[in-house]
């Protein structure tokens, strides 16, 4: 089946903390499972990136979080569906935990691009790899 119509807006929070990433893992009977990810999810009709992202890592992992700039965005085709995906840098305010029952793990920026990500996700693992970590001040 092919997409069709306007692309599904999806939020998802980079957050790192000493050089680590968080990142969980898409649970079994969902699109993608299987596959690691920044936490986030879809923007609901008249919810604003901000409050998305908010309400998602809340409702995923129980912490507040300080959301900051856009660092990257794309549109993928996964032929069943086409996603604009907007990545923000994000802070946590309270200490992170599944809730879902999803894998959650902290990762080193050089060990992003050996564990599966969906592909929309490609182009910024591999530009986090090579970056520097940010202080965490």
């Amino acid at each position: 089946m092919a997409s069709s119509g306007e692309p599904i807006l999806v939020l998802a929070a980079v957050i790192e903390e000493d050089g680590r990433y968080l990142i969980t893992r898409r649970p079994a009977g969902v699109h993608l499972e299987g596959f690691w990810e920044f936490p986030g999810g879809k923007r609901e009709p008249g919810e604003t990136d901000e409050a998305c992202l908010a309400r998602e890592i809340l409702e995923e992992l129980g912490a507040r979080i300080e959301i900051g700039p856009e660092i990257d965005a794309i549109t993928h085709d996964y032929g069943d569906r086409q996603i604009q995906l907007r990545f923000r840098r994000c802070r946590l305010c309270d200490p992170a935990r599944p809730l879902i029952g999803q894998e959650m793990r902290w990762v080193a920026a050089a060990d992003l691009p050996g564990l599966p990500f969906p592909p929309a996700d490609r182009e910024l693992i591999v530009r986090l790899a090579r970056s520097r970590p940010r202080s965490s001040s």
